[in-house]
């Protein structure tokens, strides 16, 4: 994004928006529209969670309040351990996923997504991460997300995913408020 003079604000200085969406994609949206609508630039949020395939995807976008209080990790990784305490090991995949968008003043939309398939272990192991990363191990790998290093996590991780998907269409977004 040399080319561009960006301006980056941290959440803090933007508007507090309600994530009413029934999807990542439709939260993401929510948000970057709202900050664009405010800034009068182009916009850009994410959306992610865990997705557990033995509870029907759930907590999707309840992740980070599956257990009632927003943003309680401890509660939320309990609870999702003892809602899949009798399913078989096989059947304990889950993946974690990221929706990014970016919105132009103009209306213009973009979204995508990023997604890491992985098991849940029946306990935590590791320090590292927030939110589920001690229960997550990718596919492919024999540690958890939160035994991993930051650029171990971020070389695969969902979110990164995403916006490495997200980075090459900016461009184009962009132009059009040049």
């Amino acid at each position: 994004m040399a080319p561009y003079d960006i301006a980056l604000a941290s959440p803090s200085d933007l508007p507090d928006v309600a994530e009413t969406g029934a999807t990542f994609a439709e939260n993401a949206l929510l948000k970057a529209r709202a900050i664009a609508a405010v800034t009068g630039l182009v916009a850009i949020a994410d959306d992610s969670g865990l997705e557990v395939d033995a509870l029907n995807g759930m907590p999707g976008v309840l992740s980070a309040r599956w257990a009632g209080v927003h943003g309680d990790d401890r509660a939320n990784l309990s609870l999702v351990l003892a809602q899949i305490a009798d399913v078989p090991d096989e059947r304990r995949t889950a993946a974690f996923v990221c929706a990014a968008a970016a919105v132009a003043p103009s209306g213009a939309e973009i979204v995508v997504e990023g997604r890491v398939d992985g098991v849940l272990l029946r306990s935590p192991r590791g320090t590292g991460g927030f939110g589920y990363d001690p229960i997550f191990v990718p596919l492919g790998s024999t540690q958890t997300t939160a035994e991993m290093t930051a650029e171990e996590k971020d070389a695969l991780s969902h979110r990164g995913k995403a916006f490495r998907a997200l980075a090459p269409r900016l461009t184009g977004l962009l132009d059009t408020v040049q």
